[in-house]
Parts: structure tokens; C-alpha cells; sequence
């Protein structure tokens, strides 16, 4: 993996514009929807099964995060409460980086680290729902 620090090409896409702005933007419709009263999310796969998914929770930790109960929302989902630290990270990032005007972090992959990374999300995706699915009673409790 290479890592570089470098100012934003002509006509390169401007990935923290465009990231930090779908981020908030998910945020408040997120907040919208809530404060509305609409319905939360159904899941399909719990309605039909009786069992989580391997998102099952994520509604949920997001409401626990944004309120401030972190270990909340790490029971929740952690794949999700980890996701967004991350998100949170990107957009302090992405928005003193526009603010500043500053240099552009950008990674670079191989073929053979994109294949290890495309291992370990799916290893970790799926180390998330047997979480789940423990901590629904599934195994037997």
C-alpha cells in the first residue's frame, strides 16, 4: 500500500467534497426521517428467518453513537459502531482539508493487497454476524 500527499489534480474527482457531502447529507435525512416519525427500517431477512442480519442493529447503534452512548452502539453492531468512527474520522479530515485548502491524502493497492483486503472485509463481515446471531440467542442460551 503506498500512501501519498498531494494537492487535488485538474479535473480530479474530489473525493472529500464529494464523500463529506453524501455523509451529512445520509445524516440529515437519517435525522429528518426519525424526527418524523416515519417508520424505522424493516428487515426483510430478520422478518422472514427470526434471525439478524448480518446489519441487523445498525439503525439502532447509529442512534446510540449520535447520542453519545458509544458502548451502546458497539453492542448494537460493532461492524457498524466501527464504521462510523470511521466515517467521523473521514469528515474531520475531508472538512479541514477543504476548510485549509490542504494536500490530498491518497492510498494505492496492488492486485494482491486488494485481494487480501476483499478477504478481510468479508472475514470481518462475517465475524459480525455470528455476533449477531449470538447475541440474538440463536446458539442457545
Amino acid at each position: 500500500m503506498q500512501i501519498a500527499s498531494r494537492p487535488l489534480a485538474p479535473r480530479e474527482t474530489d473525493h472529500e467534497l464529494l464523500w463529506l457531502t453524501a455523509s451529512l447529507g445520509g445524516l440529515i435525512l437519517a435525522a429528518a426521517w426519525l424526527a418524523v416519525g416515519l417508520p424505522w427500517p424493516i428487515c426483510w431477512f430478520h422478518q422472514l428467518t427470526g434471525h439478524p442480519c448480518a446489519t441487523c442493529g445498525s439503525t439502532r447503534a447509529a442512534i446510540a453513537f449520535f447520542h453519545g452512548d458509544l458502548l451502546g452502539a458497539m453492542r448494537w453492531n460493532p461492524l457498524a459502531f466501527a464504521i462510523y468512527c470511521g466515517i467521523a474520522v473521514f469528515d474531520a479530515y475531508a472538512f479541514a482539508v477543504l476548510v485549509l485548502q490542504a494536500r490530498r491524502l491518497r492510498l494505492s493497492f496492488n492486485t494482491a493487497e486488494k485481494r487480501i483486503f476483499r478477504g478481510l472485509a468479508i472475514a470481518v463481515l462475517l465475524v459480525n454476524w455470528v455476533y449477531l446471531l449470538d447475541h440474538s440467542g440463536m446458539f442457545g442460551r
